[in-house]
């Protein structure tokens, strides 16, 4: 216990001074980054410093990582650099169990990082996200033109030539009813239809209904078993920029199963969707390589412990693209797109723990 509260002594002061200074280099970048069109706009002070605040929790779940593996790799370097890990060793405790109270402390990490980013980064940063585009005058229209939305497993096609978000309401509208073998049975037109909450289908205005018969095609009013079935929400038409990154897994889900039911490509959007939950596990593969790394050398401690940090995170995060890419193109399944990086590494933290001193 009192190597354990010792090890945490030297390790949670230079996380948290760390996790500090990520954070705040990563805002002040975002601050320049945007200091003209702050200066431009007018904004003010005040307004500037709330965008900086809610961006706090944002810049904190991406340092995490970084900080943590930076504290770790150079407090086992110092110990090792001050001959107080050969001590240790010595006295018959090995590496594996002295830095077990670490590993510990970095899947309870990885699970507050998930929550963390779930409940508290995404509603903040959406916040500052709306709030910027005020101050900045960035106007985010959810109107949209020269629509085609699949329905129902892509037995309804909608083509729209506009949709109006405040009216919801669609202009020049063509509808392909299909039946299960892709067949069409029927066309509908309208000049406009608007959404009607209480039937929970579209209310359609200069509507006629063009059905395939063995003998030709029909032209007739709507029929209401078809009219029944436009039952597409208008949120499928606005002008949706949805990144599953930024909203959190309970909308990811929901914009999946809308894709799922458009029969829109959803491989992206569920590679990413699963890294949501592999990627808080960075915290723990980084914590297990610096225990491997650790000892290397007994010079330079901190340029040591920087190089480490920064290799083994390109490393990973270039690793990680690599099979997010694939998994979008879909040259491998999305599920193994986002958590082949985090197995990949758990190997070769295992390799190198294995090969370490103790």
């Amino acid at each position: 216990m009192k190597l354990t509260g010792y090890l945490y002594r030297r390790f949670l002061p230079v996380f948290i001074g760390s996790l500090a200074f990520f954070s705040f280099v990563l805002i002040l970048v975002d601050l320049l980054m945007n200091l003209w069109k702050f200066i431009q706009n007018q904004a003010t002070v005040s307004a500037v410093l709330n965008l900086m605040l809610l961006y706090v929790p944002k810049t904190l779940w991406y340092a995490m990582p970084v900080a943590i593996l930076f504290s770790s790799s150079y407090v086992l370097s110092e110990l090792y650099a001050n001959n107080e890990l050969v001590v240790i060793f010595a006295s018959g405790i090995s590496l594996r169990r002295f830095t077990m109270p670490l590993l510990l402390l970095s899947i309870f990490l990885s699970f507050f990082l998930f929550f963390f980013e779930d409940n508290v980064v995404v509603p903040t940063y959406a916040r500052k996200v709306q709030r910027q585009n005020k101050i900045l005058k960035t106007d985010v229209s959810k109107n949209n033109d020269k629509l085609v939305v699949l329905s129902e497993s892509g037995t309804i096609i909608y083509k729209a030539d506009f949709y109006d978000d405040t009216q919801e309401r669609l202009f020049k509208l063509f509808v392909v009813v299909r039946d299960e073998e892709k067949k069409p049975e029927c066309v509908v037109y309208a000049n406009s239809a608007i959404w009607n909450p209480d039937l929970g289908h579209w209310k359609l205005s200069g509507s006629l209904q063009y059905s395939f018969t063995e003998t030709g095609v029909k032209t007739e009013n709507v029929k209401k078993s078809v009219l029944s079935r436009l039952s597409e929400p208008p949120e499928t038409f606005r002008n949706n920029t949805l990144s599953v990154e930024e909203v959190n897994t309970r909308e990811a889900r929901t914009y999946l199963e809308h894709l799922q039911r458009t029969g829109l490509p959803s491989a992206e959007a569920k590679s990413v969707y699963y890294k949501k939950f592999s990627f808080p596990f960075v915290v723990f593969i980084v914590v297990f390589l610096s225990v491997g790394l650790s000892g290397k050398t007994r010079r330079n401690v901190l340029l040591l412990s920087l190089f480490l940090c920064i290799g083994s995170a390109v490393l990973f995060y270039v690793t990680q693209m690599i099979t997010m890419l694939l998994a979008k193109f879909g040259y491998v399944p999305p599920l193994l797109g986002a958590w082949f990086p985090i197995f990949l590494f758990i190997i070769i933290s295992c390799i190198l723990l294995k090969f370490s001193r103790t």
